[in-house]
């Protein structure tokens, strides 16, 4: 990805705020086995200013969609507060394996699965309180589009949350049935947040795009998506 590229996945910019569609398969900080990241492209979205966005939560690298950066230090500060005390509104859609009924909670405490993979979690009523709210957005066969509304925010909250219900996300080789290698890539797509950052002013909302790998089986639940992945 070039500077070019980045920068055509920019879907919001203020003076405090930046929003990008992240596409899958690209992690957000640099990990111990190196490999390109978001970190090396953020010089090209500073937009004049002296130092480069920061990213104000976390997205996993195998998923979508919108990702909140703070363009300088008290913006930083701001938005990790919001995010800490669960103020912005975060929804997701994940095409799932099976057929859940049409809405519901999913209330689990989740703990790391062993400590040598501290980002491998599992259910543990031991664990930190984590919860879910979804719906069924539609269905196709042996399939369903969920909308992912997390209350809490621990790691691969939505993933574990979902295979515990016997509905894993399409595509998850952790805690799914994909293959580690050649599968269809995670079904999981951060599709909106709604950040309240200015106070006395109504919430800023950001919508990103349906990703290609994921159009075919959101239309196959029955969304149909235009070329800028919204439902027509």
């Amino acid at each position: 990805m070039n500077a070019e590229e980045i920068v055509s996945r920019l879907l919001y910019r203020d003076a405090l705020m930046l929003v990008i569609d992240k596409p899958a398969g690209l992690p957000v900080h640099p990990g111990p086995k190196g490999g390109e990241t978001l970190f090396h492209h953020l010089d090209a979205l500073r937009f004049g200013l002296p130092r480069r966005p920061e990213a104000a939560h976390r997205l996993d690298k195998d998923t979508s969609g919108c990702l909140v950066l703070g363009r300088h230090p008290k913006a930083i500060a701001r938005l990790n507060e919001l995010f800490r005390m669960n103020e912005v509104d975060k929804v997701y859609w994940a095409v799932v394996e099976g057929g859940p009924h049409d809405e519901g909670e999913i209330d689990l405490a989740l703990a790391p699965k062993s400590p040598d993979r501290g980002w491998w979690m599992k259910v543990d009523p031991k664990g930190q309180p984590s919860l879910t709210r979804w719906r069924v957005l539609g269905r196709g066969e042996g399939l369903a589009l969920l909308e992912l509304r997390p209350v809490t925010g621990r790691t691969h909250q939505l993933r574990v949350h979902c295979a515990a219900m016997n509905f894993p996300i399409l595509g998850d080789p952790i805690y799914g049935s994909a293959p580690r290698f050649g599968g269809p890539g995670l079904h999981l797509h951060a599709r909106s947040v709604s950040v309240p950052l200015y106070p006395k002013k109504t919430p800023i909302t950001v919508e990103a795009p349906v990703p290609e790998h994921m159009r075919e089986r959101v239309e196959a639940c029955g969304i149909l998506v235009g070329g800028a992945g919204r439902p027509t």
